[in-house]
This record gives structure tokens, sequence and C-alpha cells, in this order.
């Protein structure tokens, strides 16, 4: 187990850790205003790539959170700086929302190009049959298949909606092939983005979400885990699932008031 009152960076999730659907979460707020008072960094962190920076940043100003566009780091940001550091073509087939493809086209990139060097998919709120059939199209061609993370539902107030990681299993039962790279949560790659992005070590950073296998199983890259149990995740998935958190909290109020009195007593 690790000390995260060392943290020096809390990556946190969105959907189901600092909000779900158009309701703030306990202790939001106040987990902001703890970390700018300890000389605490904070970021968003979210796998959610159906909006885009400017997107997120103006939902959470809405919720009352003081932040500007660099406190949130999102699995499209991630993949654009894969996409960069592997040296992919700027033709591409993107299957994602327009605010996804607004992010990619501000970045050079042609999304529906007529002849594709790659398939990015993205989670895309606004999928038809005809993206459905581009897509499998292309992937049964044979071009690189890049996910931007790998989630199967989205939280939202009153249950779930399915996310990419369902199209991915659609794709997958059409075509045979899964995706060649997937970025977001828990994979190493976006961890090391942040690192960089942000000025520490993985270790001294610690991933809060709700999310088992997506924000916990982060920690295998080396930061501290913590997982609230507002969202996706419940007491029974925790116990019968592998994938252990350092901390268990109920929200971001309960972390706030334990990691502000110096309690973060290890749970065994």
């Amino acid at each position: 187990m690790m000390d995260i009152t060392r943290t020096k960076l809390f990556l946190l999730d969105m959907d189901g850790t600092f909000y779900l659907g158009e309701d703030l979460l306990p202790g939001a707020l106040e987990f902001l205003a703890l970390c700018r008072r300890s000389g605490r960094q904070f970021a968003f962190l979210t796998n959610n790539s159906s909006r885009g920076k400017a997107d997120y940043v103006a939902r959470l100003r809405g919720f009352g959170a003081d932040i500007a566009e660099r406190d949130v780091f999102t699995s499209a940001d991630a993949t654009l700086l894969y996409l960069a550091e592997h040296g992919f073509s700027k033709e591409v087939l993107l299957i994602g929302t327009p605010s996804l493809e607004a992010q990619f086209r501000e970045a050079g990139y042609t999304v529906r190009a007529k002849a594709p060097q790659a398939v990015v998919l993205g989670f895309d709120t606004t999928l038809t049959y005809e993206k459905l059939t581009l897509l499998c199209s292309a992937v049964r061609a044979g071009l690189p298949y890049i996910a931007t993370h790998p989630d199967l539902n989205c939280p939202v107030a009153g249950g779930f909606l399915p996310d990419i990681g369902a199209v991915i299993a659609f794709v997958k039962a059409s075509t045979g092939r899964g995706p060649d790279a997937v970025i977001g949560k828990p994979n190493a790659y976006i961890a090391r983005a942040a690192a960089q992005k942000y000025g520490v070590a993985p270790q001294e950073m610690c991933m809060v979400g709700d999310r088992l296998y997506t924000d916990i199983a982060l920690g295998a890259c080396g930061c501290s885990t913590v997982l609230v149990l507002c969202g996706e995740t419940t007491r029974a998935d925790l116990a019968a699932g592998s994938i252990v958190p350092d901390w268990v909290c109920a929200d971001l109020a309960e972390l706030g008031q334990r990691l502000g009195a110096g309690r973060m007593e290890q749970e065994r």
C-alpha cells in the first residue's frame, strides 16, 4: 500500500467521481480547495473522449470549479500525443463526436480522409450504422486501429450509457480484430503522458476514480489509487474483483476529510 499523504498530483476522474449527470458529487469543490491549500496539484484525467477540453472546462466551471484547460487531460489528448510520437499520417478515419472531430482538425488531421492511413475510435454519442459500417470496413481492411480508451459503460444519473468498449466488442464480432492500441486508463501511455505534462514522477501521482478496471488498474503503472463508491463500482464489485485500490472512500468528501485530518489509515 502506498502512502497517499505524499501525493504531489491527484488525478481525478470526472464521470462518477466529481459529478454524476447534472449533479455535483459530495466534497468535490472542497477537495480542489484542499489541494490548493496543501500545495498539491490536481488534474482531471478522463477517458471520456466524447467532449473536447473546452467542453469539459465549461462543464466543470458550471459546477463552480475554478479551473483552466491546463487542469484537464483527456484520452483524446493522449491519443493525439501517441499518434504524433509514433509518426502516424494525419489522414485518418475518425469515429467520434463533433467535439472530438474539431479537436483532431485543430491538430491538423483530416478526419474522413478518402484514403485513410489509420482508424481512430472515440466514444461517439452520435454513432450511426453508417459510421459503424465505415469503421468495420476500415478495420477489416487491416488499417492500424487505435481506440482512445476501453470503458464499457459511462455512468449517468439513473444508470449507464454504452461506452466505447461496447463498440470495440461490436467491431471485433464483425471483423475478428480488436484495437492495435488502446490509449486511455489503465494503459501505461496515458499515465506517462500525464506525469510528463505535470512534472511529477508516477509514484507521486494518485488516481482517484470510480472504476476498478480503468481508474484503479492504472495503479499498475506505479501511481497510488483511491476508489470512490459514488459511480460505477459498488462494495460488492470490489469484494468480487481482483483489482485492489490503495484506499476506498465513499466520495471526495470522505477522501478530503481523511487527507485533511492526516488520518489516511491503510485499509486492509
